[in-house]
């Protein structure tokens, strides 16, 4: 529990858009889920708790950013809020009877907010013994941990030094495709970073501020997911509908999280996949961004690839790897680049090439706060010095790799392995190779550990040879 993570932002959000409320039934279960919501933050409590008995305190600046979160959920959840105004809204929208509204508040008042409380109060206590020392290496234990946590997250054994290593190179390969690009456009003076800055500065490349530019950015992604759905059966023989909606982060939740999240909907198809994307300020976006942000998140990214999870048995459905979920996401963003959608827009392949190249400054930087005693503000300053990174985005970046250590190098980890499982397959298969099928034996295959999917396509490179 800190500030990109904990119940207090994940239930609100489930309840307000994952659990339906069309009969009776629903808006009793509803109820049932609310009443549990705070026991699930006093279990939350108790491993807090916990941790600091053991010196596992987070830096407090983290710490400090959650409590004006956690004091946003409170003020509202007292005054009733999301958990109570959204079940009252659809109840009557569907015109099912009942005293919603004061069974709903009841609980929030007298149970959940006094949890809220409890973990403010947790919270504050550890804000006293916190320091500003961002990486596990000071934590106890804490340089096994990071090792523990590198595995979990590549499943891979690679170690920091390799996983840093690897992540300067590949940002010096990426950094040299896009210097080409930046010429073309006329941006020649000065490093990729400070051109990817000028760049950002560009007004044809910036949305209005304020609800206006809100709707601008929602109707750029709109348009945006509409043009990549039309190149996709050239990369698939097995498509799925992609069934999605955009929604805009909660108040609470803004502060704290990344630009952007997604994930595929219910197994049965009767909720959407959502692309989750933050608007607390139009300058976290840009249009030559946005087009592979929706990619990686949306189509053909994470709810794209959970369409095809749903369709698996229920224990590989809830089971995930990050190196693959994450890896695929990435891959998806190149799959869009290679389908051309970019061709008629240099700026757009200029945005995908940064974004993966910031997943490259991902392996540098998460091993630099965990393995090198780099500082936040030294993983700051290499997102934007190095790749032209936006300082705002950059900043709860940083953040959620102090809260969440190792997940970040997860990415491009898993996409160089994809990307060498296809160089495999074209060199062993030659003529026989075609992209519709290996991207079918990827993602038809679920999410699955690197050596998992490495076997996985052993079996599609047997059967295509075996094919007559």
């Amino acid at each position: 529990m800190i500030q990109n993570v904990g119940a207090y932002i994940d239930t609100p959000q489930l309840l307000d858009t994952d659990q339906p409320v069309e009969n009776r039934d629903d808006a009793e279960a509803y109820l049932s889920r609310l009443a549990e919501y705070p026991g699930q933050l006093d279990g939350e409590l108790v491993r807090m708790k916990e941790a600091r008995a053991k010196g596992l305190v987070p830096p407090a600046f983290l710490i400090d950013k959650a409590l004006a979160q956690l004091d946003i959920s409170l003020n509202g959840t007292q005054q009733g809020g999301t958990i109570v105004d959204s079940l009252v809204k659809r109840a009557k929208d569907k015109g099912i009877a009942g005293d919603w509204d004061a069974r709903a508040r009841k609980i929030a008042v007298e149970q959940v907010v006094p949890a809220l409380q409890r973990q403010i109060d947790e919270l504050k206590a550890e804000r006293t013994q916190a320091t500003d020392v961002a990486g596990m290496w000071s934590r106890p234990s804490g340089d096994e941990y990071y090792r523990w946590a590198l595995k979990a997250s590549t499943t891979t054994t690679l170690s920091p030094d390799e996983v840093h290593r690897m992540g300067l190179e590949q940002l010096a390969e990426l950094h040299g495709r896009m210097e080409p690009i930046l010429k073309s456009l006329g941006y020649t003076q000065g490093t990729i970073g400070e051109r990817m800055q000028a760049l950002a500065k560009d007004p044809r490349y910036m949305f209005s501020e304020g609800d206006k530019g809100r709707a601008e950015i929602k109707a750029y992604i709109a348009q945006s997911i509409a043009k990549i759905r039309t190149v996709l059966p050239r990369a698939f023989n097995t498509l799925v509908p992609g069934h999605l909606e955009v929604r805009r982060m909660s108040p609470e939740q803004e502060p704290g999280a990344p630009g952007a999240y997604g994930g595929a909907g219910s197994i049965d198809g009767k909720i959407p996949g959502k692309f989750w994307i933050n608007l607390r300020t139009t300058d976290l976006h840009s249009k030559y961004s946005l087009p592979d942000l929706a990619a990686h998140e949306a189509i053909p990214g994470h709810v794209w690839q959970g369409e095809y999870a749903n369709k698996l048995p229920l224990i590989r459905t809830l089971l995930a790897f990050n190196a693959y979920s994450e890896g695929w996401a990435l891959y998806a963003e190149q799959l869009v680049d290679e389908l051309g959608v970019y061709d008629d827009f240099p700026v757009g392949r200029l945005g995908y090439l940064q974004a993966i190249a910031f997943r490259c400054c991902r392996l540098v930087v998460d091993t630099g706060l965990h393995a090198k005693k780099w500082t936040r503000q030294q993983g700051v300053d290499f997102f934007v010095q190095r790749n032209g990174s936006n300082p705002l985005e950059v900043a709860s970046e940083v953040d959620r790799y102090c809260s969440w250590p190792g997940q970040a190098c997860g990415y491009k980890v898993g996409h160089s392995t994809i990307n060498r499982l296809r160089d495999r397959a074209k060199a062993e298969l030659g003529s026989k190779y075609d992209l519709r099928a290996y991207d079918d034996a990827v993602v038809l295959g679920g999410n699955v550990p690197m050596d998992v999917l490495a076997k996985n396509v052993d079996d599609y490179i047997a059967r295509a040879r075996s094919a007559a």
